[in-house]
């Protein structure tokens, strides 16, 4: 059997976004039909990232913090530290899933993770992501390679959140955000992506298990 079945998860780590987008994109490059899946569970230095249609005009006062232009798809977003940022490097095709469908993946497991804390949280056709009482709690910016996906969510856990005031997040002018200590939830990063992983690649396997996959 090929070991395209399984689904690598890297442990949370710290690193520099632009490395993180460097290593990204040299995987995908190089990856075949068979190399297994990754998850890449990152949290990053301050940065803000400007997706490929990305606007300056929505960098309001960047201040001291970088901003760095990226081939992702979406607009402007602030990555920092008390920040989950989760790396989905999927092969779309073995999985049968669709660019649409791996958004609500990615949303319904934040959704799903914010209940098991009494959050009622819900997803946008219009504007990709998960929101509380219209407040955005992670973003989503993917690029499509061949059929293989990478770049993926940021989900707002224990973060300073003032920096999200120096721009227009994903391109909404007064857009407000949130994170999850603040809703009562965890504030432990470490163990939010570690549940966090579990959970996604539980969701992923459901969807696996629904497929015929390729055997070798």
């Amino acid at each position: 059997m090929t070991l395209a079945n399984q689904f690598i998860v890297k442990p949370l780590s710290r690193s520099e976004y632009i490395c993180v987008a460097r290593a990204m994109r040299l995987f995908t490059e190089q990856r075949t039909f068979e190399t297994p899946d990754e998850i890449w569970l990152i949290e990053h230095d301050p940065v803000y990232t400007l997706g490929q249609a990305g606007k300056l005009e929505h960098v309001l006062n960047p201040g001291s913090i970088p901003v760095t232009k990226t081939n992702r798809g979406g607009q402007v977003t602030y990555h920092g530290p008390g920040q989950l940022v989760v790396y989905p490097l999927l092969n779309l095709r073995r999985l049968n899933l669709s660019v649409r469908a791996l958004i609500t993946l990615l949303e319904d497991t934040v959704i799903d993770f914010l209940a098991g804390y009494a959050i009622f949280a819900e997803a946008k056709k219009d504007a990709p992501g998960v929101y509380v009482n219209a407040a955005k709690i992670a973003s989503i910016g993917l690029r499509i390679h061949r059929g293989y996906c990478y770049h993926g969510l940021a989900f707002n856990v224990a973060m300073d959140l003032q920096p999200f005031l120096g721009i227009n997040p994903c391109g909404f002018s007064q857009l407000a955000v949130t994170q999850l200590s603040d809703l009562g939830g965890p504030s432990d990063l470490k163990m939010v992506a570690h549940a966090f992983g579990t959970q996604l690649t539980d969701k992923l396997e459901l969807h696996k298990d629904q497929i015929k996959l390729p055997f070798v």
